[in-house]
């Protein structure tokens, strides 16, 4: 870490003499449209993922808690698999479902009336939406699984006695089971931030191996613009490690934000009891 610190300000291929720059480097970085572009695509995914990555994975992990589902470790093991399934193997997949020509997205449009769509190129416009789909997909199994593990340590005495009062399945769900998993729900905003932030494999295979996030860089992210300045794409060292502690220190900031305002409406909903 110290010395990516160091070398980021130089102008360094690898190989030649390292050239001191001061902090030129952050400051070409910042006025770098393609690098706000990468940083808006960036957020723009990861911040609509996050409506289905954690209300989808707590609903799910609601559901799975019930008495009335069995088989619980099928379809546990099912929700779980795309954590482990190979990022590679899983991006062709999804590659082929939003093909334009034979893709399984592009069959229900023509089902319904609608022309096909052009998901991965066209203005690519609509690149960001097969990443968000694929990017959600692969994390809500993952927090379903971190919430189940939680709502399972919640006392039943609860849930029984907020029943015999009368509460529904949605009152339960919102003035109990979410209250008291807030801890949990801290850890997984911030481990899905930073594979928000860390994300490359999925938009890299979707656009098939661009570096620059297929059309208009609509899929391009942090992670692919970091490695296309080194060390797969270029090799400007110097930029690419100002780059990253950018980029680290983005995640820092995001952690701190999200944790104090959830201290912040925890503390609110003290104050109101």
């Amino acid at each position: 870490m110290i010395s990516g610190l160091f070398i980021s300000f130089f102008r360094w291929d690898g190989l030649s003499p390292m050239h001191f720059l001061g902090i030129d480097n952050y400051i070409n970085l910042v006025n770098d449209p393609l690098f706000r572009k990468a940083l808006g695509n960036t957020l723009l995914i990861g911040i609509i993922s996050h409506i289905p990555i954690l209300g989808g994975g707590l609903v799910l992990a609601y559901i799975m808690n019930s008495k009335l589902v069995q088989w619980k470790n099928v379809f546990k093991t099912i929700y779980f698999m795309p954590m482990v399934t190979s990022s590679v193997a899983v991006s062709i997949i999804f590659q082929s479902l939003f093909g334009f020509n034979f893709g399984l997205f592009n069959f229900f449009t023509r089902f319904f009336g609608i022309a096909p769509l052009n998901w991965l190129g066209g203005n690519g416009s609509l690149i960001k939406v097969a990443v968000i789909v694929m990017f959600s997909w692969k994390w809500i199994g993952w927090n379903m699984v971190i919430y189940l593990a939680g709502m399972q340590g919640i006392n039943t005495d609860i849930y029984e006695a907020a029943t015999i009062d009368g509460a529904g399945h949605a009152k339960i769900f919102a003035r109990i089971t979410i209250p008291l998993l807030k801890p949990i729900i801290l850890f997984t905003l911030i481990q899905s931030s930073i594979g928000m932030f860390n994300l490359f494999t999925e938009p890299f295979i979707l656009t098939n191996s661009s570096w620059t996030g297929g059309q208009n860089n609509g899929g391009l992210t942090l992670m692919m613009y970091l490695l296309n300045k080194a060390p797969q794409g270029g090799t400007l060292y110097g930029y690419a490690s100002a780059c990253a502690y950018v980029i680290t220190v983005m995640i820092i900031i995001f952690s701190i934000v999200i944790t104090r305002l959830m201290e912040e409406r925890e503390s609110k909903a003290r104050h109101a009891i």
